[in-house]
């Protein structure tokens, strides 16, 4: 791989693929375009330091359909040995993907979409696994095993069982190195600004660097990311309040293409009003750092009670597994009186909080009286809602309780929401407290796409020389959000997006064909 850092407008860059992004979707889409025979060009907004988008902030899980834990095995790092004895993963098919996604999206997502991305999602790791991403298990993430006793059996949620290796740190580096062990060149330090277009068709782009823009020509692929790190776009499609709210990941998804492709031509869909939204710690940094990644997240409040300021609760904290709930939690939070919640633990719950939490500070109490004094919270809304859910909570739920597993045990307090799972009395101080606000990961609007991953025009019909994989692209996700399944999306449609875009730039329009001098005088989309 060239690492290259333009100067010059004047160069007349052509290239068969053009990838604007630099994390999974983009990666995954220049590598395949290079299995096809194209000449690949990355454009990476950050330097080199910080590369990787939000796919080196992420948990790294990838919801794939398989049959089992022997299935898994065959791409799974040898360091998974050790968990083998102690794991239980049900099989994830095709059906159960679906109804996971029809429920969290309520019905509205692109069929043809989803469906291509569930069943090419098993095919798509194993390739991955090829290009020398590492996998492992999922056997820590929600959960210490050195907490739990020897002899109990984790069992993994069956869409939630997979990430790669050491998280996103781990996958942007094996996906970078798979990338430099080609001739596929990447450009640091070089946001796309711009189309370089002709009514609907694409002829390249135009990239901002600190001198000057430079115009680099070939197919074109977005992979440029949401526009979650922009506040002023935040404000203006999720609404008052989201300008605040804390950004898990990358500081680049400025959203500078959502805005250019559809005044381009291309067609917005999807959720705009919707993102990926997670109870995060109140403490943690405005907007992502590498050196935390997403360790300040917090998912354990299925075991918690999550209260507000006036010390009540607001949600059904047992409703689902975590990896079907986390991603709507942020939203409750950040809808609650200054933005904050709190999730409350005793001490016959403190043991599984995930290992995330040793990155905070709690608070700790010895009574409820004195937790609700150091929180600041109203005391007598805290006391009396405790003592209404404790009153709720069977007696026998302790008997009953499977930490690992939807087990059923619920309580139904009058005046609160009900719990559905996993309801146990908070009684057993010292009481911890987690502090919370709303983290958001990424948007659910974007630029519509069809199955071949081309960009579709507003009147219906797919633009020459654009392709888009990735968080740019809309249709996929409403209201809520499985686990896994927005790395799964990207990678699916990258590598599709790779391939078609390769095989049109070897075919070529027209346009495409035009000498360099006469395409360089084609107009720059505003």
């Amino acid at each position: 791989m060239t690492v290259h850092h333009p100067t010059t407008q004047t160069e007349g860059h052509r290239y068969d693929v053009i990838v604007a992004g630099g994390g999974n979707a983009a990666l995954t889409a220049a590598l395949a375009a290079h299995d096809a025979g194209a000449r690949v060009l990355v454009l990476e907004a950050a330097s080199r330091e910080l590369r990787g988008g939000n796919s080196r902030f992420t948990g790294a899980i990838f919801r794939v359909t398989h049959d089992g834990l022997d299935s898994l095995k065959p791409i799974l790092d040898p360091s998974n040995e050790q968990w083998y004895p102690r794991v239980a993963v049900a099989p994830y098919s095709s059906e159960d993907y679906a109804a996971d996604w029809n429920r969290t999206s309520e019905g509205r997502q692109d069929p043809d979409l989803v469906r291509i991305t569930i069943e090419r999602s098993f095919e798509t790791v194993q390739w991955m696994h090829s290009k020398g991403v590492k996998w492992e298990l999922t056997a820590n993430k929600l959960v210490d095993p050195s907490k739990v006793d020897d002899g109990t059996t984790i069992t993994l949620a069956p869409g939630g069982a997979l990430r790669t290796l050491h998280e996103g740190v781990g996958l942007i580096d094996d996906l970078y190195a798979a990338v430099e062990a080609t001739d596929i060149e990447v450009w640091y330090d070089s946001p796309a600004h711009d189309l370089i277009a002709t009514g609907s068709t694409v002829h390249g782009i135009r990239v901002r660097t600190g001198a000057e823009f430079v115009d680099v020509f070939g197919t074109v692929i977005l992979g440029c990311g949401g526009f979650e790190s922009n506040p002023e776009m935040r404000l203006r499609y999720l609404g008052p309040g989201w300008d605040l709210v804390k950004v898990r990941g990358t500081r680049f998804n400025m959203g500078q293409m959502h805005t250019k492709s559809i005044a381009a031509g291309a067609q917005p869909v999807g959720h705009w009003g919707g993102a990926h939204a997670v109870p995060i710690d109140a403490a943690a940094p405005p907007i992502g750092d590498l050196r935390l990644t997403d360790k300040m997240s917090r998912y354990s409040y299925p075991y918690a009670l999550l209260l507000n300021r006036d010390g009540r609760r607001f949600i059904d904290e047992g409703e689902d597994n975590v990896f079907l709930t986390y991603a709507k939690t942020g939203w409750a939070v950040r809808a609650q009186p200054g933005g904050i919640a709190y999730q409350i633990f005793d001490q016959k719950t403190a043991h599984l909080l995930e290992p995330r939490y040793s990155t905070g500070t709690p608070v700790v109490a010895d009574t409820l009286e004195e937790l609700a004094d150091k929180l600041g919270v109203n005391k007598r809304g805290m006391l009396q809602t405790v003592a209404d859910y404790n009153a709720a909570v069977a007696p026998d739920a302790e008997d009953r309780a499977d930490p690992f597993a939807l087990d059923g045990v619920s309580a139904e307090p009058v005046g609160q929401p009900a719990k559905s799972n996993w309801a146990r009395t908070i009684t057993e101080g010292p009481f911890v407290c987690y502090p919370v606000m709303c983290g958001i990961t990424f948007t659910y609007g974007g630029i519509k796409i069809d199955g071949d991953a081309r960009v579709i025009t507003q009147e219906g019909q797919p633009m020459t020389g654009l392709y888009a994989t990735g968080e740019i692209t809309g249709g996929f996700f409403f209201h809520n959000y499985g686990a896994g399944a927005g790395l799964v999306r990207g990678a699916v449609f990258g590598r599709i997006a790779g391939t078609n875009a390769a095989a049109e730039s070897h075919v070529g329009s027209a346009a495409a064909q035009a000498p360099v001098a006469e395409r360089e005088t084609a107009g720059v989309a505003s």
